[in-house]
């Protein structure tokens, strides 16, 4: 028996004795003057789908790059299946699967030939290699398109191919760092009704981080990661539930006047300027929309009425848009 064999055993048993297959404890990492984790601590359960969310700069890709022993962190501790990244890296590695920000394939093979070398890399069988080829080819509608060159590729193809690779050798955790970031919305929505579909059909965790607020609606439970630190942590909806009311965007010809006519008319209810427009939180909002029209002097140039959004979530835990600094 063969030593990736042997490992692969060691992991498939280790992997069906734990309950939660990330477990992370104060993790700080520093790059010269920039902190970009400022102790992190978090779990993920097994078949859970978990979302790191954050903008740019949050630090979510120093995080999976620490997960996937890509880097290490200056302090804390991390392990992957039950293994410890910095201490056991070869396993964790072993067991994991992975999709970077930006795509890493061959453009000079074709895509069966990409396939084929990654799954050597990790000791697949040729018999479980063509099994799982055609199978995954087929799913993700590239199947017909294996003996053509990746160079000729769309973006979506790519990434398409580029998750069939992290998944070849079956890995328990997938690892996916903005995977569907610079694709258009609807090649967006096509390559997540992959990746859900095949978390069901075989039970892989999934680790994600994105700035998509609508991927991370998806999400079982969701981290907000912002400047470094874990600023919330819980399902969507739990998260949502922090702000409760309805909310009101408002924007006038006068926002300094608005904002003082409200807060004399309305003094029960709180106003809040965020980049351009106020932002209020009321009750019963369609019935409250009409009465604050009638109320504010300024001309509005627009108002919008909407039941609180992972965005609006962001937007009162942080203090800002999730996308400010793109």
């Amino acid at each position: 028996m063969s030593d990736l064999s042997v490992k692969g055993e060691q992991i498939e048993e280790n992997q069906n004795n734990i309950l939660e297959v990330i477990q992370v404890e104060n993790l700080k990492k520093r790059y010269k003057r920039i902190i970009a984790l400022d102790g992190v601590s978090f779990s993920v359960k097994k078949g859970e789908v978990f979302g790191l969310l954050g903008p740019n700069g949050a630090g979510k890709t120093t995080t999976i790059n620490i997960l996937c022993t890509l880097s290490q962190p200056n302090s804390g501790v991390a392990y992957v299946n039950g293994y410890n990244v910095i201490h056991q890296s070869n396993a964790v590695r072993n067991s994991i699967g992975l999709v970077f920000q930006e795509t890493i394939l061959d453009n000079h093979l074709t895509a069966e030939e990409n396939l084929y070398l990654h799954a050597m890399l990790y000791g697949v069988s040729r018999k479980e290699y063509l099994q799982r080829k055609r199978e995954l080819l087929k799913f993700c509608e590239l199947w017909d398109k294996r003996k053509v060159r990746v160079e000729t590729f769309s973006g979506g193809m790519k990434r398409r191919l580029e998750l069939i690779r992290a998944l070849i050798h079956w890995p328990q955790i997938l690892f996916l760092d903005e995977p569907t970031i610079g694709l258009d919305p609807q090649t967006r929505r096509k390559i997540w009704d992959y990746i859900f579909t095949l978390r069901k059909k075989k039970n892989i965790t999934i680790f994600l981080t994105t700035q998509y607020l609508s991927e991370a609606e998806n999400c079982d439970r969701i981290a907000i990661l912002n400047q470094g630190i874990i600023v919330a942590l819980d399902s969507p909806e739990n998260l949502k539930k922090v702000i409760g009311e309805d909310i009101i965007f408002l924007k006038t010809d006068d926002n300094q006047v608005a904002e003082r006519e409200f807060q004399a008319k309305f003094p029960n209810y709180s106003i809040k300027w965020i980049g351009k427009e106020l932002r209020v939180k009321v009750d019963n909002g369609d019935k409250f929309l009409p009465i604050l029209v009638k109320a504010i002097t300024p001309r509005i140039i627009s108002i919008e009425l909407r039941r609180p959004t992972l965005e609006d979530v962001f937007l009162e835990i942080t203090g800002r848009k999730i996308r400010d600094n793109n």
